[in-house]
């Protein structure tokens, strides 16, 4: 990993490029972040830098955290997050990582929360086909169905059936990102990324580019 940083999603829009072409983009609120603490082989058993991104009131925070904060000599952050970047010999506690990290153009992998759906049945958890709606199948057209065999006299692990649906961590990999507005510290990727809005997502750069 070379490069990332947190954001905020703020939604979606479309621009257009120099085709003239409709491009449907999500706009990310990505930084200023700052680094938190610095971790290396030495201490820590590897190297990683952790960065802290959203205003907090001092006094909505743990004892623990005050003192992490304080240590580091930054101004408390709402949200952390790490990062095991490939060189940090240059990046010092302190230093501020902005929107501009990035360039237009640039793949990215962004890792944000789901939405919570609540209990779902099996159709809209795992797309299963549901009976036709005619001769008496209404009370169970969109049941699970069949559990198993007899023998087994158990549900086997896998089995897919109603549940919570949502609410998880979900990573979209390879996306373009079509701008950068660093005065504002916006970042426009093409496509959909996970979340609801105001979701916190992490960008880093592409595991497949």
């Amino acid at each position: 990993m070379q490069k990332g940083i947190i954001g905020k999603k703020i939604g979606m829009t479309q621009l257009f490029d120099e085709k003239g072409m409709v491009v449907p983009v999500t706009v990310i609120e990505a930084g200023p972040c700052v680094v938190v603490q610095k971790k290396t082989v030495e201490s820590d058993g590897y190297q990683a830098v952790q960065l802290g991104f959203g205003e907090v009131k001092a006094h909505r925070l743990t004892k623990p955290a005050k003192g992490h904060f304080e240590k580091a000599g930054v101004a408390p952050k709402k949200t952390l997050r790490e990062f095991r970047f490939d060189s940090i010999e240059e990046i010092n506690v302190g230093d501020i990582i902005k929107a501009d990290t990035f360039a237009a153009g640039d793949k990215v992998d962004v890792c944000g929360i789901s939405k919570g759906k609540g209990y779902a049945g099996v159709i809209k958890r795992w797309n299963l086909h549901s009976l036709k709606a005619t001769h008496g199948t209404g009370p169970v057209a969109r049941h699970a169905g069949s559990n198993g065999s007899i023998d087994g006299a158990r549900v086997f692990k896998g089995k897919k059936l109603p549940g919570h649906l949502g609410a998880e961590k979900v990573t979209v990999q390879n996306l373009s990102i079509v701008k950068i507005d660093a005065e504002n510290n916006l970042i426009a990727v093409k496509g959909a990324i996970p979340g609801a809005k105001g979701g916190i997502v992490v960008l880093t750069d592409s595991v497949k580019a």
